[in-house]
């Protein structure tokens, strides 16, 4: 092992970054870097950047400012600290990245960043090249070192990139074509995070329902891996969830009663120009097929507000796709006008009207989400257990619908998936009481 390095990885955006980061960090750990909590003291710096809103673009330069800072302060105390920036950020502008901030050592996109020994042993010798942001589909997997850390739940990417060029995104020009890794590699990889003690795994990818062969058989082969529970699956296309797979969601018992199924839009005209490729009835037609095969289904979703050219009209057709699909949760988002994509060319709706669409979108939404954990009241609901609580003696786990479930249980529970009854429901979480243990009085 080579003399022990802080490591400090920050990551922006989904869950695909998430697993990236996670498997940065093993492939960087044989070289002696251990994980740091903040960037401060850190030999190597990671920004794992996201590029789907403006926000987080700005947000990249922002602490690339305050890192700059901190490399010169290491400098004066004779130490160094290597700055790199990762992901669809790097990917899209990593030639202007490099001429903003000279402080930055490395830019290096999705696809290469099992390339990072190598360039940070070439920048560390001061030569080489400095940004590599070339595609080389399967070459990263391959490359990546099979042993890996895992809690009791764990990402694993089965498919990256996308073919759907929806006009309002960079994911296609940042993570390349739509590519599926073998399934042997995907069962090989959950079956060492099995042993490992995961017991959950969620399968990533761009458009993860576009899986080659099919997701459905995928999954079905995951849930014979001794030990793995729970599946869950993120994110999918409408226009990818074939009939195998709605039938999977009432076929296996490991594949979880949750759904994240962005529709975007309420509006046909709004879809069309999206390029979506469904209309709000054809969403609304395969949420009953997927209600069907499993009835207590909880879904999720995603909406963009203020697309370029929304009426009023076009937004009060998403309200009621919202209030007729009935969501358990949802993330909702006002238009971020990406470089590039089609949509920053189209005529922009006013910031205000953005504002206060998406105050009354995300009211609606919160209400869906309180009335759903409210009917959860009363129900006995699997928990897996993952980690302490706030209070002593409390654990904090997941229900099968992903929410946050808090409840006084022993030590010994970590790790166990255990039935609890629902007592209270807040905001954004669940709190029950153990199976088998005393109720307690009332205050």
């Amino acid at each position: 092992m080579a003399s022990e390095k802080r490591l400090y990885i920050k990551t922006y955006g989904c869950q695909m970054n998430v697993y990236d980061s996670e498997r940065m960090a093993d492939l960087l750990r044989p070289l002696g870097y251990v994980a740091a909590d903040a960037p401060e003291g850190a030999d190597l710096v990671v920004l794992n950047t996201c590029h789907i809103r403006e926000k987080a673009t700005e947000k990249v330069y922002s602490e690339l400012g305050q890192l700059k800072r901190l490399k010169a302060e290491r400098a004066r105390a004779g130490a160094t600290m290597t700055i790199v920036v990762a992901g669809c950020v790097a990917q899209a502008e990593g030639a202007e990245i490099m001429a903003r901030q000279p402080a930055v050592d490395l830019v290096v996109g999705p696809q290469v960043y099992h390339k990072l020994p190598e360039l940070i042993a070439r920048a560390h010798r001061s030569s080489g090249e400095r940004l590599a942001t070339d595609f080389e589909a399967n070459a990263k997997f391959d490359a990546l070192p099979a042993e890996r850390l895992s809690g009791l739940s764990a990402f694993l990417t089965v498919q990256e990139g996308c073919d759907k060029f929806c006009s309002f995104c960079v994911v296609p020009y940042t993570r390349g074509a739509e590519y599926s890794r073998p399934p042997q590699a995907i069962v090989a990889e959950a079956e060492r995070l099995a042993a490992t003690g995961a017991r959950e795994v969620t399968l990533l990818g761009q458009n993860v329902n576009a899986y080659a062969g099919g997701l459905a058989p995928l999954i079905r082969r995951l849930a014979r891996i001794p030990g793995l529970d729970r599946i869950r699956y993120t994110t999918s296309h409408p226009s990818d969830m074939d009939d195998d797979l709605v039938a999977a969601h009432g076929e296996i018992e490991a594949l979880m009663p949750y759904l994240h199924l962005p529709a975007q839009a309420g509006s046909d005209r709004v879809l069309k120009a999206m390029n979506r490729g469904y209309s709000a009835g054809d969403y609304l037609r395969l949420v009953e097929r997927i209600r069907t095969a499993r009835p207590d289904i909880a879904l999720s979703g995603d909406f963009i507000v203020g697309f370029p050219g929304e009426t009023a009209a076009d937004f009060e057709a998403t309200l009621a796709l919202v209030r007729e699909a009935n969501y358990a949760s949802a993330f909702s988002f006002k238009y971020s006008r990406r470089p590039g994509t089609p949509g920053a060319a189209m005529p922009q709706v006013a910031e205000a009207e953005k504002d206060e669409r998406l105050q009354r979108l995300q009211a609606l939404l919160a209400e869906q989400q309180g009335a759903f954990n409210g009917a959860c009241v009363g129900r006995t609901l699997g928990v897996l257990f993952e980690k302490p609580g706030r209070h002593p003696g409390q654990l904090v786990g997941r229900s099968p619908y992903l929410q946050a479930v808090h409840a006084a249980a022993p030590g010994a529970a970590l790790g166990a998936i255990l039935p609890v009854v629902v007592a209270a429901a807040q905001t954004n979480s669940l709190s029950g009481v153990l199976v088998g243990a005393p109720v307690p009085e009332p205050a």
